[in-house]
């Protein structure tokens, strides 16, 4: 009887909350930015992405609100001492976060909520009731890391040299088993992404079948 109430519970707490959000995690570089595009292109009124926000200065063509939120670093430690976070993390010197704010606005239009959060972030989202599905984006190498930072031309070699060192703790923990549900290896983008997408639209196809409301 124990048992069964804890399933129907767990079932209503689903239908209630809506879909699973889903966490992607991946170094800078690794061609996480690549598979979401192509998600939202395909399906426009599925997924909605949780804009996080961040200390960090903008970069070209970047658009507060769009990109990240850019905040002060004092605002967001007042942020987070409210408690209007659900994850939050620094990250070579400067704070990341995501909001509650932003994922409920995610939720209220039915769309499953993406979010795109570091190690410690993944760590904090574990310990709270969204039970998200959690995907690693591994690169080819440090090495194909390194080249794709440096055509970006957005980086000194003193933050590039704190990203690549931050890269190899990420991709360690990434690869640790039990850290994450599913690795999708982005060798080839065209096959990162059909693993991407077939992986995520079997997720959604389970959750239907209890009972949860999926926008295509």
């Amino acid at each position: 009887m124990i048992t069964i109430l804890f399933i129907a519970n767990r079932l209503f707490s689903t239908m209630r909350c809506g879909p699973r959000p889903v966490v992607l995690c991946g170094p800078s570089g690794s061609g996480k930015t690549t598979l979401l595009n192509r998600l939202f292109k395909e399906f426009p009124n599925t997924f909605g992405f949780s804009v996080s926000h961040t200390t960090r200065k903008p970069r070209p063509a970047e658009q507060d609100g769009v990109h990240y939120y850019f905040v002060e670093k004092e605002v967001m430690k007042k942020m987070i001492a409210n408690g209007e976070f659900i994850e939050s993390a620094t990250f070579s010197g400067n704070m990341y976060g995501t909001s509650k704010e932003a994922v409920r606005k995610i939720q209220a239009l039915g769309k499953v909520c993406i979010l795109d959060i570091e190690p410690q972030g993944v760590e904090q989202i574990k310990k709270t009731d969204l039970n998200p599905i959690l995907i690693y984006n591994n690169p080819p190498s440090i090495e194909a890391l390194e080249q794709r930072l440096r055509k970006r031309n957005t980086e000194s070699e003193e933050t590039l040299n704190k990203r690549l060192a931050a890269a190899r703790e990420e991709i360690a923990y990434g690869l640790t088993p039990g850290n994450f549900h599913k690795i999708i290896n982005n060798i080839d983008i065209d096959e990162a992404y059909e693993d991407f997408r077939s992986y995520l639209l079997a997720e959604l196809k389970a959750q239907e079948l209890e009972g949860v409301t999926i926008c295509w």
